[in-house]
């Protein structure tokens, strides 16, 4: 039987999605799951999205450009525009999705063996993408303690070598919440500058931003205009996970081009996506205002009532729709697949992700979990509950008095 690759057998699993098997079982079981391991947001799709694709005509369903329609372009660089974000048409390369625009931008700055640094916890996708590019991830530890903050520059310089090509961050974070300030972009700024490093921002969350505040690009940057590029997606702002659309953006022609080269070899976009991609640009901020006012409800409720368990730590996410969580347990992926196999409470049981999967090093997260709070608020409540009711009865719990005298596992601070 021939041998699978390297490549493939070192690419990692979704630690979003391993569990999957764990929750369809306890499905037939009879179990209501509540599934807070993955982003997919329950708010309907913007109405002018749908007409759009109900009234889509042509004969044929060809192929777009491989930059993306003209006219969605036109369309996305005058959002940028009113977003005070200083965008072109020609700045923008329209993608399968925000992944493939990562991959793209990691694809055309860096060769195989150079390093990218990213501030973790990060989205655990960034590491497969890593693997398919062949790259190194140097990771940046942020932690619970300050709310998973940006980094200080002085953790980041150490890691700077002759291999390092760039700095990925996410702003609003996945999967922390974090959203970094104008004056933490600015310190990435500097360091970009001095070592002539690519920043590269996936901004898809930046319509979450909650409690007034308000996101920065580093398309706002002044001074590293030809090192930014941008990466975008409409999947969670309108709520089109589906579609698969993304963007790259960047003022650095040579990135663009050398990208376009890559999207040639992939064809074209989905051209039916960027129908509705470009419909969806018609969305009114009503609709904006009501989503950021229901998401900033769940977070209330999800964090609120996570931080009334005992033994529990959640920081108050500023952005996105996902927090990070300690829990009183020595091994949180293995609490997680016993909460769906072992364990319900009046019939439900609840689906994290374990956060180890979004550390380089598994160890930092070994007691963590991400959770993605898009359901309603009745379930919000109810999988809280369910949570509470599952820690006070887990074989593997750390009880509090022990945990405040001794070190159990690896330390998070």
């Amino acid at each position: 039987m021939p041998r699978i690759s390297e490549k493939g057998a070192q690419m990692p699993a979704s630690p979003i999605r391993k569990l999957v098997p764990y929750a369809e079982e306890a499905k037939r079981q009879g179990k209501t799951v509540y599934h807070l391991n993955i982003g997919q947001p329950d708010i309907a799709t913007p109405a002018v999205v749908n007409e759009a694709i109900r009234n889509y005509d042509e004969e044929v369903l060809a192929y777009s450009l491989s930059a993306g329609n003209l006219s969605y372009r036109k369309g996305l660089a005058n959002y940028y525009q009113n977003k005070n974000i200083p965008v072109n048409t020609e700045d923008i390369l329209i993608t399968t999705g925000g992944s493939e625009a990562l991959l793209f931008a990691i694809m055309s700055c860096m060769d195989p063996g150079d390093e990218l640094i990213i501030p973790e916890p990060f989205y655990a996708n960034y590491n497969g993408f890593a693997q398919t590019a062949g790259i190194v991830v140097r990771p940046v530890t942020a932690f619970i303690d300050n709310g998973f903050a940006l980094p200080l520059i002085e953790d980041f310089e150490p890691l700077i070598n002759e291999r390092t090509k760039g700095i990925l961050i996410c702003n609003p974070g996945n999967p922390t919440g974090y959203l970094y300030s104008k004056e933490e972009l600015k310190q990435l700024r500097d360091l970009v500058a001095e070592y002539d490093l690519y920043l590269i921002a996936d901004e898809v969350y930046r319509e979450f931003c909650y409690d007034g505040a308000e996101p920065f690009s580093v398309m706002n940057l002044d001074g590293i205009e030809e090192n930014t590029i941008l990466i975008d997606s409409v999947s969670k702002r309108y709520s089109m996970c589906g579609a698969r659309i993304g963007a790259l953006i960047s003022k650095n022609e040579e990135v663009v081009s050398t990208a376009l080269k890559f999207a040639q070899a992939r064809l074209s976009p989905p051209s039916l996506a960027q129908l509705a991609g470009e419909a969806a640009l018609q969305t009114p901020q009503s609709y904006f205002d009501s989503v950021v006012t229901e998401y900033e409800g769940r977070r209330n409720i999800m964090v609120e009532g996570l931080n009334q368990i005992p033994g529990v730590r959640c920081p108050k996410p500023s952005g996105a729709f996902y927090c990070m969580v300690e829990l009183p347990v020595q091994n949180a992926e293995h609490f997680c697949q016993w909460m769906l196999d072992s364990f319900d409470h009046n019939g439900a049981t609840v689906m994290m992700a374990p956060a180890a999967g979004f550390y380089k090093n598994a160890a930092q997260g070994i007691r963590q979990v991400r959770i993605a709070y898009v359901l309603n608020n009745e379930s919000l409540h109810a999988a809280v509950e369910c949570l509470k009711e599952g820690l006070k009865v887990y074989p593997g719990r750390i009880d509090q008095m022990v945990k405040d005298n001794f070190e159990i596992g690896p330390s998070i601070a």
